[in-house]
């Protein structure tokens, strides 16, 4: 029970399929208690139900563009736990219909939503945890390749996740002296509902599934996994790290011999 005793909150679950979801479960499974949100009534009918079969203390609503909600949300746990060990940050959005074209076309408004949503949120939640967090704790958020490598019609969230995994190496430098580790977990292309808005994801899950060393995509058990460990105390002279959770394919640089 890599987590007995800890308090975690975990943002960014729209359904079973969700990165948030696997990461809620393997924390559950390894003893944790569990603070949950939605970002919407449409959401809070899935995310209810599922809180259930992980014992959620905690289910409120947070939308990270509004101040009231995360006051209100952190208020629900100080008042319930006086403290909190783990945050997870499995939020990201941006507008489908520039995730279809051209980077080049990214508008301007569309470019700051979605370093709003996907980046600043993080810095956001950290600062509102670092109060609970007085003995210590773990913030871990979720990235991908795209951050430093081209992915077709990925555009705008390229840049969003590069600023993110930016923002994880400031956070753990700034968090370190108080024993608050901030990292990220990447993993490979997933069958979310947040994957499922980029062009072509279908492609991009075929072809890394079939070029990675181990000829796998992550799986929700492997992300969780790995989540759980970062937010274990065996994980205590970890900070400011990128963990690769995707078949090894980011180590490659070109395709396997039979996919040529």
């Amino acid at each position: 029970m890599l987590l007995s005793g800890k308090k975690a909150l975990v943002l960014g679950i729209a359904n079973e399929r969700s990165i948030a979801w696997g990461i809620a479960k393997a924390m559950h499974a390894e003893g944790a208690d569990l603070a949950l949100t939605y970002q919407n009534e449409s959401i809070r009918k899935r995310v209810e139900p599922l809180g259930g079969k992980v014992d959620a203390k905690i289910i409120e609503h947070a939308d990270v563009k509004n101040s009231e909600t995360l006051d209100k949300l952190f208020g629900a746990i100080s008042d319930e736990w006086g403290r909190l060990d783990v945050l997870v940050h499995a939020i990201a959005y941006s507008d489908r219909m520039e995730l279809n074209g051209r980077f080049i076309d990214t508008s301007r408004d569309n470019f700051t939503l979605s370093l709003d949503v996907s980046c600043y949120s993080l810095i956001d939640l950290a600062r509102r945890a670092r109060p609970l967090m007085s003995n210590g704790g773990s913030i871990l958020t979720v990235t991908f390749q795209g951050s430093n490598r081209v992915v077709p019609y990925y555009n705008v969230m390229g840049v969003a996740k590069a600023a993110l995994e930016s923002t994880v190496r400031y956070l753990a430098n700034d968090l370190g002296p108080e024993g608050i580790r901030v990292n990220a977990v990447s993993p490979g292309p997933m069958k979310t509902l947040a994957g499922a808005a980029i062009r072509g994801a279908r492609n991009t899950f075929r072809h890394t599934e079939s070029n990675s060393p181990l000829r796998a995509n992550a799986t929700l058990e492997a992300i969780g996994g790995t989540a759980a460990y970062l937010a274990s105390n065996h994980a205590s002279c970890t900070t400011g790290e990128i963990i690769a959770v995707d078949g090894g394919f980011h180590i490659l640089g070109m395709p396997q011999p039979e996919q040529i």
